[in-house]
């Protein structure tokens, strides 16, 4: 979507979700000056043919991290942006230096003001092509300082590049827009820059943390779950490292898998990575996993500093979870029990509700906005299968054309 602010013409994308983060960056786009029409559930026609403000305000990106995503895109096409210093979950430190220092390479100066990201392009209103080499793998940071690359003077390469599927589907919008974009996917990604870029029609590729979080879901309940327009590829490492646990995971065809636990779970030690190793974001779920596994697992994150914080809601389910710096031990089996307890981010959100579909008796979530900034109507697509679960007040009834209003109240 922020990708669409590098071209007057209209940009068209199918298989967007219904999720908070999508109203919030519909919201952005729409702010600065950009029309946003919906004409199907999940697609959205971008037009941003009469930007009137170059700046992405505090009250939106303080909800969500993604946000500064406006700054390449802004500074590339019109030479000058402002960004407010992003937020989203509270998971650690995720600090925005390496695109800052990217944005300087290309020439441009950046100034922080007020808790706000100003940045303008060199004299003459172009960034300037650089070979830009990341001190640490960031995923933002690839994607901003590639979309801006699309419209920079020269031959721009980027080393040690994030690997993710999402940076390369973004290479692919951004090809078909017309940009020149080779190796994305791979560490080291080249961006020949070109002077205008145009429209473009692209279907998004399906959400792999989603699709891991149901295949945990499957497993711990005993249960059989086809999981449908998904994609495998994308899940190499976590299907292994889930397969080692126990899980039977079969793909039935490239867009289809079929999960059972046949013969229960056993624990799995594993480690959290940058792409293709295992992601970050499914460690709170893995996490679950192992409370019903036999014997200690060790869980260690690399990623991020503070993403135990859904440990200590489990244990108050009754998961013998032991948190030692980076690394939670966790023994297993343990039969959980209903609690209340509260979603302290996004993944933490959808490891309760994991948790809640094992224990004994009511589990009751607080906080679920923080789910809704990344899954769908998970409560329905659960039901449907079986859970026993219901949204108590419901922030998620609106369809995709009304006002963003109706995701801002928690639920």
């Amino acid at each position: 979507m922020a990708a669409a602010l590098l071209t007057a013409e209209t940009v068209i994308l199918h298989n967007i979700p219904y999720v908070r983060d999508i109203i919030t960056q519909r919201r952005l786009l729409e702010d600065i000056g950009a029309t946003v029409l919906t004409p199907e559930l999940r697609t959205h026609k971008i037009t941003a043919s009469h930007v009137e403000l170059f700046e992405a305000p505090y009250e939106l990106v303080k909800t969500m991290r993604a946000s500064v995503l406006a700054l390449g895109p802004l500074l590339a096409r019109f030479g000058k942006a402002k960004v407010s210093l992003p937020g989203g979950c509270a998971i650690g430190t995720r600090p925005i230096d390496l695109h800052l220092a990217g944005f300087e390479k290309f020439g441009a100066e950046v100034k922080l003001e007020g808790g706000n990201v100003v940045a303008r392009a060199p004299e003459g209103g172009r960034l300037l092509a650089a070979d830009i080499d990341f001190a640490k793998v960031t995923v933002t940071g690839t994607e901003n300082l590639m979309m801006a690359a699309t419209l920079a003077d020269g031959t721009t390469t980027l080393r040690n590049a994030a690997h993710e599927p999402e940076v390369a589907d973004l290479a692919e919008l951004l090809n078909k827009m017309g940009a020149r974009v080779n190796g994305a996917g791979t560490d080291t990604i080249v961006i020949e820059g070109v002077e205008t870029l145009g429209a473009a029609e692209h279907t998004i590729i399906p959400d792999r943390i989603e699709t891991g979080t149901f295949i945990v879901a499957a497993a711990i309940t005993g249960g059989k779950l086809e999981i449908r327009d998904c994609c495998p590829e994308h899940l190499t490492s976590v299907i292994a490292q889930i397969t080692r646990a126990g899980v039977d995971v079969k793909e039935v065809n490239p867009n289809t898998l079929l999960v059972t636990c046949p013969d229960g779970l056993k624990s799995e030690d594993v480690t959290t990575a940058p792409y293709p190793e295992f992601p970050t974001d499914m460690q709170a779920q893995y996490m679950v996993l192992m409370t019903q596994g036999t014997g200690k697992s060790s869980i260690v994150e690399t990623v991020f500093e503070n993403r135990f914080m859904h440990a200590s809601e489990l244990q108050r389910m009754g998961a013998r979870i032991h948190i030692d710096g980076r690394a939670a031990i966790v023994e297993g089996p343990t039969s959980l029990t209903g609690a209340r307890v509260i979603a302290s981010d996004l993944r933490a959100s959808a490891s309760l509700v994991l948790a809640g579909l094992i224990g004994s008796g009511e589990t009751l979530i607080d906080r679920v906005y923080h789910i809704d900034r990344g899954y769908e109507k998970i409560e329905a697509k659960l039901r449907a299968v079986g859970a026993d679960i219901k949204r108590i007040r419901s922030s998620v009834t609106a369809p995709l054309h009304t006002d963003a209003q109706a995701l801002e109240e928690p639920a």
